[in-house]
């Protein structure tokens, strides 16, 4: 992860005249953070290979001699946040500069429906890449005997923390099944809480909306054994039909040691920015994310990273474009 007090030491040396002798030119530094979601995420540590990649400090080596291929001046850093609602809101505050967010938290924030209904529209929330599908996944104790989400009644499920993609995703799940936090002793945990309370068990299940692997449950799978809950049936095709952001999705078998597969559905994880953020940075970071040193950086970093792909950069874009994005997908052809 990039150091920020370090490099705004780095950027005081250069402007004074260089590093370890050498001569530099005076280089402005631009601060870029990426809100995520709980360190046991797949959230923080991707936007933690994407802020070192889209980074190039002052007194780095140039691209063409093996050093940083980011964007000169720039230190962009991934934040540790409670999720998609919480980053949109810091984007719209000014206190975050980007941020992940779940497709369908980013389409309600713009449009002020959903979850936003009756609250003042984020207008000024702008797209700057698709990344991945999202899987729902419904994790219970190994032998819960829970064949769907309807078996929950009465049981002890977290549902994610307030501010999170997962809750409001989780809550619209119940409901596809008749259930409300009220039906079940719900409880409102980070996945790593959640995975250390199934395990010493204190929950019977808890809901993570996540790409695969995901860290805090490969880890659970490995040590205490789980088993996934389908998230299907007539309530989740009418959902799907409703609310088009979802998608049909299948967590394959061994997606995590010796656990069965399962059809469920998904959502788009996707970096957003406001409009005010200036279109040469933004163009120059969509550069950077989708330089050729990127695609081994990502390819490399996270198991979901390969997933991360420039075809599907504009896939489900429910929020317009950032200009500055938008310029560099033109000049790729993605957009006409």
């Amino acid at each position: 992860m990039i150091d920020r007090r370090r490099f705004l030491a780095l950027g005081v040396l250069a402007a004074a005249g260089g590093i370890g002798g050498a001569p530099a030119q005076a280089q402005q530094v631009k601060f870029f953070r990426i809100g995520t979601g709980g360190t046991a995420g797949t959230y923080y540590p991707l936007a933690g290979v994407i802020a070192n990649a889209i980074s190039n400090p002052p007194g780095s080596r140039p691209c063409d001699q093996g050093g940083s291929c980011g964007v000169p001046g720039l230190v962009a850093t991934a934040v540790a946040s409670n999720g998609s609602v919480a980053n949109i809101n810091a984007i719209n505050s000014g206190a975050m500069e980007s941020g992940f967010s779940q497709s369908d938290v980013a389409y309600w924030a713009h449009t002020g429906t959903g979850i936003y209904e009756g609250k003042p529209k984020v207008e000024a929330l702008r797209l700057i890449a698709n990344l991945y599908p999202e899987s729902f996944h419904l994790i219970a104790r190994k032998g819960s005997g829970f064949k769907s989400v309807a078996d929950l009644k009465g049981k002890r499920v977290s549902l994610d923390e307030p501010g999170s993609g997962t809750l409001v995703d989780a809550r619209m799940v119940l409901a596809a099944f008749g259930l409300t936090d009220k039906d079940i002793k719900a409880e409102y945990l980070k996945p790593q809480q959640s995975a250390d309370k199934l395990k010493d068990g204190a929950l019977d299940a808890f809901v993570s909306v996540t790409g695969y692997p995901q860290g805090a449950i490969s880890e659970l799978a490995a040590t205490s054994g789980i088993e996934l809950v389908p998230i299907e049936g007539p309530g989740v095709d009418k959902m799907l039909a409703q609310y088009t952001f979802f998608g049909r999705d299948e967590i394959p078998t061994d997606a995590y040691k010796g656990v069965a597969g399962v059809k469920t559905i998904s959502v788009n994880a996707q970096w957003v920015t406001s409009a005010k953020q200036p279109d040469d940075l933004v163009y120059e970071i969509a550069k950077a994310l989708w330089n050729d040193n990127t695609r081994k950086l990502l390819d490399a970093g996270h198991a979901k990273g390969k997933t991360i792909q420039l075809a599907t950069a504009l896939a489900g874009a429910g929020v317009p474009v950032h200009p500055g994005a938008e310029r560099f997908y033109k000049e790729r052809g993605l957009v006409k």
